[in-house]
């Protein structure tokens, strides 16, 4: 789209960053107020989805392209600085866990959760050795859309697009983010139809299910919402009274400087280890230089909120400000990734995503029917279920299925759960080993990966029957 001389004389320069954020803001808002009437938060779906879905049919291959290319242009370099901010706030505002005890009663849930995560790498490879490779000749690295798309979401596939793209995969972003996209809706729907089998099987522990629109009702009611900013506390006598929205002000702007200082970390120790690795050279001079910031900035985090809590000043840190914050960034990240896919690309490779999305999706179920009963605790489908609609789609999905199995939150799958996701975030679903897993595809090759994977995965199955026999016998 061609815009009128005086237009784009105006936008010149930094007019065109400011333009982009403001029309990025006004498509989260809308997209906020459409999902809102439509309720999609009963159904688990981001609101911010839709908001993407606004801006693609505003872009310039839209159907109403009112968006300029330049706009595009800066949309496309949001996903990895949105989501480095996501990872900043990341553990901010959350209480590190005591460590001590936790391994027994959570062993089942972190190693169901390391074998579906490391599983999607192993079928993913599988499917593209076996399948796609002979059939499409199809980039090796595909193989690692399953785990970055289920695991991690839209953010994860949104941010390592761009690694994808380099390592060989093109359109690595599109296709992360329709197979996210895929993994989101097949989380709802498939993970309802298999809490209906558990009801008619009897696996659930406390009572019958109940239907998915009360589930998505409990949920809504359930779900509290982000805390006020304390303003009106009471001040010590003798202490300057100042405005409330002078104190939330500071609030924010405080919160706002941890979450920098978290990232100013992990840009300081990517530099470290790229002049490191400047001076070592070999492969690991090749994983450092394609190594993204993000997971360095949720080590960051650790490292402030360690900071604080160990000289007593966690006060500082506001809960629902980092909330807001990460939920805010990833909304940001989400609406703009999906506003520049390119869909003439996910038309022309429907048959590989079609393929991995279903490989992704019987692997999930293979393990919450078959493994789950034999290593998690007695209520073990409700852990199941909501593990299975968080590795699918997102977390939100797998809340909405352990409502329906357990509208009286009688189990204790949500608390293992948390600590379980606070416990392999650094690690998985956008983490550390997502990051590392195109470098060992590129360097070693798909099929030592895939090799890797299928050990991995059977060490982690052995250990959760093991430990679930000791726990048996005790």
């Amino acid at each position: 789209m061609r815009l009128p001389d005086a237009v784009e004389s105006l936008l010149r320069g930094w007019h065109w960053p400011l333009l982009a954020l403001v029309v990025l803001v006004v498509l989260l808002l809308l997209g906020r107020l459409i999902g809102n009437r439509l309720g999609m938060k009963r159904w688990g779906l981001p609101e911010a989805l839709l908001a993407g879905g606004l801006g693609l049919l505003l872009a310039p291959a839209g159907l109403l392209p009112l968006v300029p290319q330049p706009v595009i242009d800066l949309w496309n370099q949001l996903p990895l600085p949105l989501l480095t901010l996501v990872f900043a706030s990341l553990l901010l505002g959350k209480p590190l866990p005591k460590l001590g005890g936790l391994w027994r009663p959570l062993s089942g849930q972190v190693l169901m959760a390391l074998t579906l995560a490391f599983g999607q790498f192993l079928v993913g490879g599988l499917a593209v050795l076996l399948v796609l490779q002979p059939l499409l000749g199809t980039s090796p690295v595909m193989a690692l859309l399953i785990e970055v798309a289920y695991e991690g979401g839209h953010g994860s596939a949104a941010a390592m697009g761009p690694t994808y793209e380099r390592l060989g995969l093109e359109g690595g972003q599109a296709l992360g983010l329709a197979m996210a996209t895929v993994g989101l809706l097949a989380s709802t729907v498939v993970g309802g139809l298999v809490v209906v089998l558990a009801r008619a099987r009897g696996w659930l522990s406390f009572g019958a299910a109940i239907p998915l629109q009360e589930a998505m009702e409990i949920v809504v009611e359930q779900t509290p919402p982000l805390e006020a900013i304390p303003a009106d506390q009471p001040l010590e006598e003798g202490t300057l009274e100042l405005p409330a929205w002078w104190r939330q002000g500071a609030d924010w702007a405080v919160n706002m400087a941890l979450a920098g200082i978290a990232v100013a970390i992990g840009c300081g120790l990517l530099a470290a280890l790229r002049w490191g690795a400047d001076r070592s050279g070999g492969v690991f001079a090749m994983v450092i230089d394609a190594l993204p910031v993000f997971p360095l900035a949720l080590v960051g985090s650790l490292l402030v909120r360690l900071a604080l809590e160990k000289s007593g000043q966690e006060r500082w840190v506001s809960t629902p400000i980092q909330s807001q914050t990460g939920t805010l960034a990833a909304d940001l990240l989400i609406t703009a990734a999906t506003a520049c896919l390119d869909l003439r690309l996910l038309a022309a490779d429907w048959l590989p995503l079609t393929v991995l999305a279903l490989a992704g999706l019987l692997w999930n179920l293979a393990v919450v029917l078959l493994l789950a009963p034999r290593i998690l605790p007695a209520d073990w489908f409700e852990r199941a279920i909501l593990e299975f609609g968080q590795a699918t789609g997102v977390a939100a999905s797998g809340l909405l299925l352990l409502r329906m199995a357990d509208p009286d939150d009688r189990s204790e799958a949500v608390t293992a759960f948390s600590i379980k996701q606070l416990l392999l975030q650094p690690l998985l679903a956008g983490g550390v080993i997502t990051v590392v897993a195109p470098l060992v595809v590129v360097g070693w090759g798909l099929p030592a990966w895939t090799s890797l994977c299928l050990v991995l995965v059977l060490l982690w199955i052995a250990l959760g029957l093991v430990l679930a026999q000791q726990a048996n016998t005790d």
